[in-house]
């Protein structure tokens, strides 16, 4: 399927509405090292660990796509940026469920008249929401760091449940949607970590 009719059938069946509702970043505050360690070094250094992507096990009702070549670099951009952010494997499974839910990994622009108000981006983030400019929400390096950024302020969130920790970023109308991307999202972490 090419890409033009892809972003055709996402917006029909409605995939663009979920981040619209997105309340914006909690916090603009840069990562910072703790403890005088590197904690950007320590997260490219060391390798997957296969018990922070599914730390509830491994879940029921899960959904798999194929990915293209687009989708699987944005696929390495989240991972390169959490990575940055000096966030473990577990937010990049999260920010790549995310991503998978709100726009299938595809970095969409503007949908037209299947647009929900002004999402854009791979996490369908609004302007209108505080979460940066048009050309900052289509930026995947830029609209994972404010994914990872919104995530990093919720209290425990390395506990919850993958959708709880989503949708509390997020604010979707339709929570319950990210958690049948889990498994796949540990897969592509599982698969493209230490490539960076």
């Amino acid at each position: 399927m090419n890409s033009v009719l892809r972003k055709s059938v996402l917006g029909v069946a409605g995939l663009a509405f979920a981040g619209g509702l997105a309340a914006g970043p909690l916090n603009h505050q840069e990562p910072v090292a703790v403890g005088g360690v590197d904690a950007v070094a320590v997260a490219q250094a060391r390798s997957v660990d296969e018990g922070r992507l599914l730390p509830h096990g491994e879940p029921s009702g899960q959904s798999r796509i194929d990915l293209g070549g687009e989708q699987v670099e944005n696929t390495r951009a989240i991972i390169a940026a959490t990575k940055k952010a000096g966030m473990d494997e577990r937010a990049a499974v999260v920010a790549i469920a995310t991503a998978l839910q709100e726009s299938k990994l595809e970095n969409l622009g503007h949908l037209g008249d299947r647009n929900d108000h002004d999402s854009q981006g791979l996490f369908q983030q609004r302007p209108s929401s505080g979460w940066g400019t048009v050309e900052q929400i289509t930026d995947p390096e830029y609209s994972t760091t404010a994914f990872l950024r919104g995530l990093a302020q919720v209290d425990g969130w390395e506990e919850m449940s993958l959708t709880r920790a989503a949708q509390t970023v997020q604010v979707s109308a339709f929570p319950d949607h990210y958690a049948q991307w889990e498994k796949l999202a540990a897969d592509l972490v599982a698969e493209h970590w230490n490539e960076s």
